[in-house]
C-alpha cells in the first residue's frame, strides 16, 4: 500500500490491551493493509481523544479508526470536528455515543449487561476509582467463546479503566459518525454492551455495513479475528477508493 493509502488504527477498550488485535493485525498484513494498536490510556474520554489525537498527527497520513468497546467512544471524540486526518470509523462491539453520551448510560439503555456485577473497585489517589474485570468472572464476562487458557492470560494482563471514563460524556457536538462513513459488527452473545444497544447506534450512525456474529463474545476481536478484519477491509476499501477520487 501506497503512504497515502489510509493506515488503520485499532484502538482497544476497557480491561483488554493492543494484543487483543493481534489475530486482525495478522489477518489485514495477509492482505497488504497497513495497522497499527495504540495503547489507550483509559483514563477519561477527553484525556483519551486527546492522546489519540496527538498519536494520529504524528503517522502524518490518512488513517481509518476502528475501535473496540470504550474505544469507541474514543475513536468518536478524536474524529470529532471533522478532523481531516480521519476518513472512517470501524465500531467493533463499540459505543458510538452523542454529545454528553457515556458508557455507562449507553450500556444500560438496555436489559443485558452482566458487567457491573462483575467488576471491582480501587481507590486511586489521583481521586476516584478505576475498575477491573474479577479475574474468576473475567471468562463468562469478556471472553466466553475463547479457550480457557487465553482467557486466563487476557485477565491477568487486563488494562483497568477509570470510573471517571465510563461515566464522562463524549465532550463534542459533532462526534465523528456525523460526518465520516461507519462500519459495525455487533456480538450476538455480548454481555457487556447489550447487541440492541448497538443496532439502535448503527442505524443512528447510517452505518454503510453491519456485521452480526452469532455467538460472539464482547472479545470479538479476539474470537473471530477473520470476520472483524473483513469488515475492517470492506471499510478500508471504501475509503481509499473515495480518497483517490
Amino acid at each position: 500500500m501506497s503512504e497515502q493509502s489510509p493506515l488503520v488504527v485499532l484502538v482497544h477498550g476497557a480491561f483488554a490491551e493492543s494484543s487483543s488485535w493481534y489475530g486482525v493485525i495478522e489477518q489485514l498484513d495477509a492482505n497488504g493493509v497497513d495497522a497499527v494498536a495504540v495503547a489507550n490510556p483509559l483514563r477519561g474520554v477527553r484525556h483519551d481523544a486527546t492522546y489519540l489525537r496527538d498519536v494520529i498527527a504524528g503517522l502524518g497520513r490518512p488513517v481509518l479508526l476502528v475501535g473496540h468497546s470504550y474505544g469507541g467512544i474514543v475513536i468518536t471524540g478524536a474524529a470529532g470536528a471533522r478532523n481531516p486526518a480521519v476518513v472512517g470509523l470501524v465500531y467493533v462491539s463499540a459505543f458510538a455515543p452523542d454529545e454528553g453520551e457515556s458508557a455507562f448510560e449507553l450500556s444500560s439503555r438496555h436489559p443485558g449487561s452482566t458487567l457491573g456485577d462483575a467488576l471491582v473497585a480501587y481507590p486511586i489517589t489521583t481521586g476516584g476509582n478505576e475498575f477491573t474485570i474479577r479475574p474468576e468472572l473475567f471468562h463468562g464476562q469478556f471472553c466466553a467463546d475463547v479457550p480457557e487458557s487465553v482467557a486466563r492470560l487476557m485477565a491477568q494482563t487486563q488494562r483497568p479503566v477509570t470510573e471517571q471514563a465510563l461515566t464522562e460524556g463524549l465532550p463534542t457536538d459533532l462526534p465523528g459518525w456525523k460526518t465520516l462513513p461507519s462500519w459495525f459488527v455487533i456480538a450476538q452473545d455480548d454481555r457487556n454492551i447489550p447487541a440492541a444497544e448497538l443496532r439502535e447506534e448503527a442505524g443512528r450512525a447510517g452505518a454503510r455495513g453491519v456485521r452480526e456474529i452469532a455467538g460472539a463474545s464482547h472479545a470479538v476481536s479476539v474470537s473471530h479475528p477473520e470476520e472483524v478484519a473483513e469488515i475492517i477491509l470492506e471499510a478500508h476499501a471504501a475509503c481509499a477508493s473515495a480518497d483517490a477520487a
